[in-house]
This record gives structure tokens, C-alpha cells and sequence, in this order.
């Protein structure tokens, strides 16, 4: 058994949307192993580690826009990413306000 193969995202399932813990951010650069500098939504630019689950099983890139998780010490500073939104995803956030940043 095999991955399953995405031929077109936008059937995918429902978006999801951020808590009041959580920020929208773009991926700015890879920093290499499972860190990238993404620029936040609230200003911020963090030092995000992709979270395990998400390693092998999604691809970022840079220009994604990805939900950082920011963590309890270093919140300004570094965080942790735990989704990775789609091209249709992203123009729904647009559309619905909820996503300011290029």
C-alpha cells in the first residue's frame, strides 16, 4: 500500500482555521533538517520546526502558507509548524479576510 496520490487539491478536505493560539505565516527561507524562517502574520519572524508527523509525509516549500503553533517559552522567537494550506485553501482564507499577508 502505497501513498495516495493528489491529482487536483481542490477536492480536498475542509480548511482549517487558526485558534487564538495559532499564526498564519509564509515561508521566507529552509534553514535546513526541519527548521525554516517564516514571517508571521502578528508581526513576527520565528524559527519554525516542521513537526514530525508532517515530515515525510508533506513537502513545504518556499512562498507556503503554513499554521505555526508558537511555543510557550520563545514565543516570539520560535514555534512549530502543524499544517500547510493548500493554493484553494489560501484563496478561501483570502476571500474571507482571515489571511492579511502576502
Amino acid at each position: 500500500m502505497g501513498k495516495k496520490k493528489v491529482l487536483n487539491e481542490r477536492n480536498l478536505r475542509s480548511t482549517i482555521y487558526p485558534s487564538e493560539n495559532d499564526v498564519l505565516c509564509v515561508v521566507q527561507k529552509m534553514l535546513g533538517y526541519d527548521r525554516v524562517h517564516v514571517k508571521c502574520q502578528d508581526g513576527h519572524n520565528r524559527i519554525a520546526r516542521i513537526r514530525g508527523k508532517m515530515k515525510r509525509r508533506m513537502w513545504i516549500r518556499e512562498g507556503d502558507i503554513v499554521l505555526v503553533s508558537p511555543w510557550d517559552f520563545q514565543g516570539d522567537e520560535r514555534g512549530e509548524i502543524f499544517w500547510r494550506y493548500t493554493h484553494s485553501q489560501v484563496d478561501q482564507l483570502r476571500k474571507e479576510g482571515i489571511l492579511k499577508i502576502e
